[in-house]
């Protein structure tokens, strides 16, 4: 059973330290995805009471396994926001439930709670060069939608954009 509920400032430095975890896995594996220590605990604690963090527990009071942002506008990623969706960023899973489906469940979780909301896309980005990331969002029913580039001449980098339909 897994129970996702909003988060609370209580729980900013253990989704932190998700995120420090999968930033070193990253790294030690040379994929381009999260540079180390980039988001301070500040961003985080400011994020959470924003409304915009969500945690995940295999039981009801039982540890932290993951986290995601849901957020209902990315004007500095997606300009073009036509339709209404709902955005996730900085999902994260504890290391120890890699392979477990948990990274799905997340995914259909704020699938559900963006088509509650009366959105009728689900939208997310990944960096372009980390191909297994974008092939499991593939996997996971997004579409690829297309890329946005980012950089002021000394240094670039590209996201790919995905999108899926929360059935509404």
């Amino acid at each position: 059973m897994l129970t996702v509920e909003l988060a609370s400032a209580a729980d900013a430095a253990t989704i932190l330290g998700l995120r420090h975890a999968a930033e070193d896995w990253l790294a030690a594996r040379r994929i381009d995805q999260w540079t180390p220590r980039e988001v301070p605990l500040s961003t985080v604690t400011a994020q959470i009471d924003a409304g915009e963090f969500y945690i995940a527990r295999r039981h009801p009071g039982g540890p932290i396994v993951g986290a995601l942002r849901l957020i209902w506008a990315d004007p500095a990623i997606w300009p073009e926001q036509g339709e209404s969706a709902g955005y996730v960023h900085g999902l994260v899973i504890d290391r120890s439930e890699s392979g477990t489906g948990l990274g799905a469940s997340l995914l259909e979780w704020a699938s559900q709670r963006t088509r509650q909301e009366g959105r009728a896309l689900l939208r997310l980005d990944c960096a372009e060069t980390n191909i297994d990331l974008r092939s499991y969002y593939l996997r996971q029913g997004f579409r690829y939608v297309g890329r946005r580039d980012f950089g002021d001449g000394s240094s670039w980098f590209s996201v790919a954009l995905f999108e899926m339909s929360t059935g509404l």
